[in-house]
């Protein structure tokens, strides 16, 4: 195992020989906890929280796999397979598709559904899937979704945000802010990860 000879910043966090050799008795301690069982673990040891209050767990995650690409750690190996190694299947949730093609008048009032329980998710997942351009599988860390529906409860929006990159020169840059800047801030901003005004939906000024 190599030897950390200097602090160094992983996902924002800076890592010292001494937290090496914690996450190695973790390790060897917990033989049989898999590598999100071991993330959780070491965000309660840490008490490593985003703003919400809640354990980084993706967070420490990636770190863990980054240490390990280093050459200072070694994780327990994979109980599935990586993301890209199978296809996931989601399920079709009928839904309407007739165009919809009027004033924003017609429509009102429109509403923002929070897609918080098992009742939405699937057609959220479903329609993000079918019709956006980048498709849909599963979210990553923190994330909050939305469904927009009409007034007779047609869906005609998807919206998920997720975390802000950790990094991203052109948006530091336009901002203004330096590492220590950045560091102290970043929860203050979210990523629009997908943005999706359904295909049949033609509706002037109802997105922007």
């Amino acid at each position: 195992m190599k030897l950390m000879d200097e602090t160094t910043r992983v996902q924002g966090r800076e890592i010292t020989q001494d937290d090496i050799e914690l996450i190695r008795r973790l390790l060897a301690a917990n033989p049989s906890r898999n590598r999100t069982q071991l993330s959780k673990d070491l965000c309660l040891l840490w008490n490593w929280r985003a703003s919400n209050g809640q354990i980084k767990d993706m967070a420490c995650r990636t770190l863990l796999m980054k240490l390990e690409q280093r050459g200072h750690i070694t994780l327990p190996r994979r109980q599935t397979p990586g993301r890209g190694s199978r296809k996931v299947s989601i399920p079709y949730v009928p839904h309407k598709t007739a165009p919809i093609v009027c004033s924003l008048s017609d429509l009102q009032p429109v509403s923002v559904h929070l897609v918080e329980d098992a009742g939405l998710f699937p057609l959220f997942q479903c329609l993000l899937s079918q019709y956006h351009y980048l498709g849909f599988c599963s979210t990553v860390g923190e994330n909050i979704k939305y469904i927009v529906f009409d007034r007779e409860q047609n869906p005609l929006a998807c919206l998920l945000f997720g975390s802000a990159a950790w990094k991203c020169a052109p948006r530091d840059d336009f901002i203004g802010w330096d590492a220590e800047t950045r560091k102290a801030n970043l929860h203050f901003l979210t990523n629009n990860m997908r943005f999706l005004v359904l295909p049949w939906v033609r509706v002037p000024h109802l997105a922007s």
